[in-house]
């Protein structure tokens, strides 16, 4: 015979013994049985009875040789219990970088006194005003050897440069800002001129 009809012939009567193993309490009263019992049958009941008292229950006493309250046991349910205050870390503090100095530029920068030093190293005094003189602001010159410089009575600031004016409207001298000091020239000879603070 084949084997592949074998196998199949012994798992039809495998199965056949584990129908015949069923029980007839895990599948309920047979037809037959059922027949037997009459009215009786149908009157009781298909699960088991439940305890008719009241359940309790208590704690197991401790195995012989232990102490009868361990030392870790959790706090009954219900029971207040202060918990430990969680630890506070501290957050790290941002402080920024100091900010870079302000160079301030522009028409207010450059009003007040200034000490004026051209090229022969001879020094005098030049204050530029905010007090307006018609469309330019008032400005004079004290102590100056160069003669150019000495006639300054008005000042304008104009692309970055500040312009020294004679009367009449002739420029002095243009200057240009950086560092805290006017560095330039006279407009005439094209000597070098500085003003500082």
């Amino acid at each position: 015979m084949p084997r592949q009809f074998l196998s199949t012939v012994a798992l039809v009567a495998l199965a056949a013994g584990l129908g015949a193993c069923s029980s007839s309490r895990l599948d309920g009263p047979s037809r037959g049985s059922r027949a037997g019992l009459g009215a009786q049958a149908a009157l009781e009941p298909v699960a088991p009875a439940m305890p008719a008292g009241p359940v309790t229950s208590a704690p197991l006493a401790p195995p012989p040789g232990a102490s009868a309250a361990p030392i870790d046991a959790p706090p009954p349910v219900g029971a207040d219990v202060a918990l430990a205050p969680a630890p506070v870390v501290a957050e790290p503090v941002y402080v920024p970088p100091p900010a870079p100095p302000i160079v301030s530029s522009g028409r207010s920068s450059v009003v007040g006194s200034w000490n004026a030093k051209d090229a022969t190293g001879a020094t005098c005094k030049v204050s530029l005003s905010s007090a307006p003189a018609l469309d330019l602001y008032k400005a004079n010159a004290s102590g100056c050897a160069n003669k150019d410089l000495a006639k300054v009575t008005a000042w304008d600031y104009r692309d970055g440069e500040v312009y020294l004016y004679q009367p009449g409207g002739t420029v002095t001298a243009r200057l240009r800002q950086g560092g805290g000091a006017l560095d330039g020239a006279l407009s005439k000879s094209g000597a070098s001129l500085a003003l500082a603070r």
